[in-house]
Formats: C-alpha cells, sequence, structure tokens
C-alpha cells in the first residue's frame, strides 16, 4: 500500500498544464547548444544580444499590441507596486521597447538579438505548445528593402548553420489586401467577411461577396512558387497603395535571390494571420514534412514613437523538430580514485567525464550504468565499453 501511494504522489508531481513540458537530457544540452550556434550566427552580421526581464508592468509590455496579444498573456498583481504586472507572450515586444526607450539614442540602424522564454495563454492548432523559446534579432531604425533582405538572408543562414535541410521562405504581404479593400470602400463585417474567406482559403465564399472580389480571387491565385507568383501578382491592376505592397515585394524577393540564389521562395500575397502589426514585407520559414513554422518576422512599427524595424523570430520547439535526433557526446567514466589531473586533460580534449564517488568491483558496469561508452582503465589509456548483450 505504501509503494502504491508513493508512485501516485510521484505521478501527480510530475503531471504539467496543457502545454508544458520538462526538457530532459540530453535534448535539454542539444536545444542550447542550436540556441547560441543561431545567437552566434546574429553576432557575426553586428546584432547585439539584450536580455529583456520575464515579466512587465502590463501597461509598459500591452499598450501598443493587438487584442489577440492581449488576450493571450498571462496577467498577475505585482505584490509590492500593487500594479498589474504581464507575463511575456513575445519577446519582441520588449525589444521594441529597448530600443525606443534605454537605445532611443544608439546610432541608427540599432540591430539587437535575443534569446529566452515566452508564456501564452493558449497555443495554436498547429502549435499547442504554451511555453517555448524565442531566438531572433531586431533591425530598428532602417527602412529599406535592403533592411528586409537582410533580416531574411541572416535567417536562412543561421537555420542552415544549424542543420536545417530543405528550407524554404514564404514571402507575404499583409497590408496588401487591407489597401486593396479600402480603397474599394470595403470596411467593417464586410472587410472581416473578405478576410475570413481568405484565411480558409475559400473562393467560392469570396466570389460571393461581390466588389473587388474578383481581383481578390486573382491574388489568392498568385500564390505558390515566386516565379509564376510574382508574374502573377504583376498582371494585377490593383489601386497605388496595394500596387506599391506588391513592388516592396517582388524587389526584397530579387535582392534575396540576388544573394542566395539557391534558397526556396514561395509568395502568399493575402496571408495575414498572426501578422496583424506588420506593415510591410513579412515572411515565414517552413521545411517541408515539420508541423508548424520554424520562425516568421516581417516589417512593423517599433514601440510608441513608430520607428521602422525589420526582425525574425525562431520557434526553437519546431527549429528542433526539423533536426536530426539529438546525439550524445563522448562521455567517459574515471573510476573512483583515479588522479584529477586525467580528467582535466580529457575535457581539454573534449571529452565529458564522469567521476566515480565510491569504489566499483566492476568499472565498466559502473560506466555502462552512468550512460558513459568508455572509461579509463588502470593502464590511463581510454578503453571503449562492450555494450551489454
Amino acid at each position: 500500500m505504501t509503494q502504491s501511494a508513493s508512485g501516485s504522489d510521484l505521478t501527480s508531481r510530475a503531471l504539467l498544464p496543457q502545454g508544458l513540458r520538462d526538457v530532459l537530457p540530453p535534448d535539454g544540452d542539444h536545444e542550447t547548444q542550436v540556441v547560441e550556434s543561431l545567437m552566434a550566427c546574429f553576432a557575426a552580421y553586428g546584432y547585439e544580444r539584450v536580455k529583456p526581464p520575464l515579466v512587465e508592468f502590463e501597461q509598459s509590455l500591452l499598450g501598443q499590441v493587438s487584442a489577440s496579444v492581449a488576450n493571450r498573456t498571462f496577467r498577475m498583481m505585482d505584490p509590492i507596486s500593487q500594479r498589474m504586472m504581464a507575463l511575456r507572450p513575445d519577446l519582441t515586444l520588449q525589444v521594441a521597447r529597448i530600443a525606443t526607450t534605454r537605445l532611443r539614442n544608439a546610432p541608427r540602424p540599432v540591430r539587437l538579438s535575443y534569446a529566452g522564454e515566452v508564456m501564452r495563454v493558449m497555443g495554436s492548432q498547429l502549435s499547442p505548445e504554451r511555453e517555448f523559446t524565442q531566438v531572433g534579432f531586431e533591425l530598428i531604425g532602417a527602412e529599406t528593402p535592403e533592411s528586409d533582405a537582410e533580416v531574411i538572408l541572416i535567417a536562412a543562414e543561421a537555420a542552415r548553420r544549424v542543420g536545417v535541410k530543405g528550407l524554404s521562405i514564404d514571402l507575404m504581404a499583409p497590408s496588401l489586401v487591407p489597401a486593396l479593400l479600402s480603397a474599394h470602400g470595403v470596411e467593417g463585417e464586410a472587410a472581416k467577411a473578405f478576410r475570413t474567406a481568405l484565411d480558409g482559403k475559400d473562393a467560392g465564399a469570396i466570389e460571393r461577396l461581390g466588389g473587388p472580389a474578383a481581383v481578390v480571387e486573382k491574388l489568392l491565385a498568385a500564390s505558390g512558387p515566386i516565379e509564376p507568383g510574382l508574374a502573377a501578382l504583376d498582371a494585377v491592376e490593383l489601386p497605388a497603395e496595394a500596387k506599391a505592397q506588391v513592388d516592396s515585394l517582388k524587389t526584397v524577393a530579387r535582392l534575396v535571390q540576388a544573394a542566395d540564389p539557391g534558397l526556396i521562395l514561395t509568395v502568399d500575397a493575402v496571408e495575414n494571420r498572426g501578422f496583424a502589426y506588420h506593415i510591410g514585407v513579412s515572411f515565414s520559414l517552413f521545411v517541408r514534412g515539420v508541423r508548424g513554422e520554424l520562425g516568421r518576422g516581417g516589417r512593423y512599427r517599433a514601440g510608441e514613437t513608430g520607428e521602422a524595424a525589420t526582425g525574425l523570430t525562431f520557434y526553437m520547439d519546431t527549429v528542433i523538430r526539423a533536426l536530426p535526433a539529438a546525439v550524445v557526446g563522448r562521455k567517459v567514466f574515471l573510476p573512483h580514485g583515479l588522479s584529477s589531473e586525467i580528467g582535466r586533460r580529457l575535457r581539454e580534449q573534449g571529452w565529458v567525464t564522469v567521476a566515480g564517488l565510491a569504489p566499483a568491483a566492476d568499472a565498466a558496469g559502473e560506466a555502462r550504468r552512468l550512460g558513459c561508452s568508455h572509461l579509463v582503465g588502470g593502464d590511463g589509456n581510454i578503453k571503449e565499453i562492450e555494450r551489454a548483450a
């Protein structure tokens, strides 16, 4: 009875809320290594790391965000200040605040990078995780196609550096459809109806809405590989503001292609789910066969000053799914009583050492039990351990 109660208690203590999980060895080490490799790539391009706090006053964190972002944010009362605080749902918000307040006098453009945990009230259908690591970088204070292209190219290089294969980048213009609808006087519920139909890629529903439906259908049909997609967009007659969005998309695409001809690009001119605050060229990173986006980014206005910015955020849960399984490093067992100098020398050579804390009659068996692939023999040489039958 005692054993049963104890086991039940342990099981209960291990239970976590929906969307949360423990990251265990060797996956924890693997994710840390991937994060640092991504950050090193950003740093090589001049992006300097910032580390915002996990929680902020609700007003400063959420004052300028959309309702969709605010609704997925955890809130709590600060017992010291008696003010409401919010647990960050997205690190980009904080980086934008830092750039436009504490670094407002820094030379522009300012390049910042970040890595940390975020927490959301609810996950999504494709990404049910509620807590995950974001790793990204922001280019703030530049409003040129070259700045958009820089972010896309660095994102592609960083993904490849950590071992992502088969990367494709979907280019979008979230402001295109709103500009088209506004030019045709479509607002309010009518505009929402178009948005709902586009989110579902429902050509029949779009046709029934009338008005600019024929033009919207052409934009929808232009989605796909970059070359036919851009050609199809070129053939659509658009009002001036919407046409400017297409021209920006084309310019950025050409810059990226010139710098990285092997990168797979696609275009989706009507997508804007999750890009509510983006105002220009935006993009998502995908790998065939991997659930969810590896990352997303695009042009937006930073902070209360509305400064031009472009950035990219990697979602580490998806990035890890796109990589081969974690590989355990070379681990060698140091029998009890061995000279500490031997362990120091092996660690300098790249070995992971596990020291025996008490004498063991069967050193090989003890090494195997502790997950070591090698051990140091009595002669001081490293020996590979035979796997148990």
